[in-house]
């Protein structure tokens, strides 16, 4: 299942509750203001780590240029472009999409 969250953590609890609900072997990808969370300074930055033992987490490229935070990524975190995003899904059979 690939798992995508949009929102930022410091604006809702979306990240948590994907984080709480996504299985092993699941993926999460963060787009929008939700890449911020693969900051080394996020507050979820912890989560995203812990996530990483067990989730393969991406974050979409574009926006992290867009809010100039592409040199704070996480180790572990693999980026993506739009093409790779479309790739995730055409991957996972299933998507949810974290509102």
């Amino acid at each position: 299942m690939l798992h995508i969250v949009n929102k930022s953590p410091s604006q809702t609890r979306t990240l948590d509750s994907c984080l709480r609900l996504a299985q092993a072997g699941h993926a999460l990808l963060l787009i929008e203001d939700a890449v911020y969370a693969a900051t080394a300074r996020s507050p979820a930055a912890a989560a995203v780590r812990e996530a990483l033992g067990r989730l393969k987490v991406y974050a979409l490229q574009p926006d992290l240029e867009a809010r100039g935070m592409q040199a704070a990524v996480l180790d572990g975190v693999t980026l993506v472009d739009y093409g790779g995003f479309v790739d995730l899904v055409a991957e996972h059979s299933v998507s949810q999409s974290w509102l």
